[in-house]
């Protein structure tokens, strides 16, 4: 009997708690478009960067036609759209092209790099320096006894590469009010014009959530709370810190140390300083130490603007990495009612475990860290990282036609 009672109880207090979690749901703002609200002469200047490889898919179901899109919205005099392609193995050169076309339609400055085949790539990856050697973005495979091509700075190279045009408009007397990157992913109008309105455009950066498998968000590499933690679960409300996940909860811009999740927009500023904010990984002597951090979210602890504006989550903009995906987020109260109920619950239980996983993990990367400063070379300065946040224990390659963990 007692233990009867017992069931019933909790039943009772996990039935109460189950429709607390469920209207705790706030409603999604998406800032309506309304094409006699402001001129395109009012509206902001966007210069929109991308990179591809095996991207063929997504641009022809939907990311070509978005672009397309957003460049009607805005006026085709206030974007300009920088690609760089790479290693692609089937049509992302052809969409590239399909889209420059869209874009020479509408009078859209652009610039568009179909870059080396994937046997060029394979053979870029394969020239290794020889052994007792040190070239920049190249670290040692002890067990292979031979070089291998460092993933995060090769990525911050291409994506520089897409920002090149943004100085050569400068001095053509053309400047932007922000910078977007676009990923591969489906989104539209709206979601953007929500973004770039976010905090009424006071930001150093701004994140949209993105997901590959609803309800689960993906961009674990690059996500920080406002305490620079990961994450505690990939379900709704996501973060450890109390103050980040209560903004989640509201559904306000969240503040964080780092983010990128799919789509994000930053303040144009930083990046016509002197010298230019720019992408970039860890130096190689401290990944030596087995230790990596996403070039995503060093680009927020190099900016200078952050401690300023901060950088902020808008969870009311979310995308997808598929049509499914997006169609499931699409909707006024995200998550669905159970999957509020399973994040509530998946969020309590692994807080602590995650709490205990990233305190082990920080004491490694602190203690690397350390270690990397104390071994300065005699004669030069004291070495430093300001993107401790960023750092994880991981080493990753270049590998094959993607990239792998060492």
């Amino acid at each position: 009997m007692y233990t009867r009672r017992l069931v019933v109880v909790l039943f009772a207090l996990f039935f109460i708690d189950a429709i607390h979690l469920i209207s705790q749901r706030p409603d999604t703002y998406r800032t309506p478009l309304d094409q006699k609200a402001a001129p395109a002469s009012k509206r902001p200047t966007v210069f929109i960067a991308s990179v591809h490889r095996n991207t063929e898919e997504i641009q022809r179901t939907a990311w070509n036609d978005a672009v397309l899109s957003l460049v009607d919205y805005l006026g085709p005099e206030n974007v300009h759209i920088s690609a760089v392609e790479s290693g692609s193995q089937e049509g992302t050169k052809d969409a590239l092209m399909e889209l420059k076309a869209g874009l020479y339609a509408r009078g859209v400055t652009n610039d568009i790099s179909l870059g080396m085949t994937v046997w060029e790539q394979l053979d870029e990856i394969d020239a290794r320096p020889p052994p007792g050697s040190r070239e920049p973005g190249w670290i040692w495979n002890a067990p292979e006894n031979q070089f291998e091509l460092r993933r995060i700075p090769y990525l911050a190279k291409v994506r520089n590469e897409a920002m090149e045009p943004l100085d050569r408009l400068a001095r053509e007397g053309r400047h932007f009010d922000k910078v977007l990157w676009l990923n591969d992913v489906v989104f539209d109008t709206v979601d953007i014009v929500t973004l770039l309105e976010t905090r009424n455009g006071e930001y150093a950066a701004v994140c949209s959530m993105d997901f590959k498998s609803s309800p689960l968000y993906y961009d674990t590499f690059a996500l920080r709370d406002d305490l620079g933690l990961k994450t505690a679960s990939l379900y709704w409300p996501w973060f450890q810190s109390p103050t980040s996940r209560a903004s989640a909860l509201r559904n306000d811009p969240i503040r964080v140390t780092s983010c990128w999740n799919g789509i994000v927009a930053f303040d144009a500023t930083p990046f016509y300083a002197s010298p230019a904010l720019k992408f970039r990984g860890i130096d190689d002597s401290l990944a030596d130490m087995h230790l990596e951090g996403s070039e995503c979210c060093l680009i927020h602890a190099d900016n200078s603007l952050t401690a300023e504006k901060g950088v902020w989550l808008n969870p009311n903009v979310r995308v997808g990495y598929n049509v499914k995906a997006y169609r499931h987020i699409r909707r006024n109260q995200f998550p669905g009612p159970l999957w509020a109920v399973v994040g509530g619950w998946a969020n309590r239980l692994a807080s602590w475990r995650m709490g205990l996983q990233t305190s082990l993990e920080m004491r490694t990367v602190r203690q690397r860290l350390e270690q990397w400063v104390a071994e300065t070379p005699d004669g030069e300065l004291p070495r430093s990282e300001p993107g401790e946040a960023c750092l994880i224990n991981e080493m990753q390659i270049m590998w094959s036609n993607g990239w792998k963990h060492l």
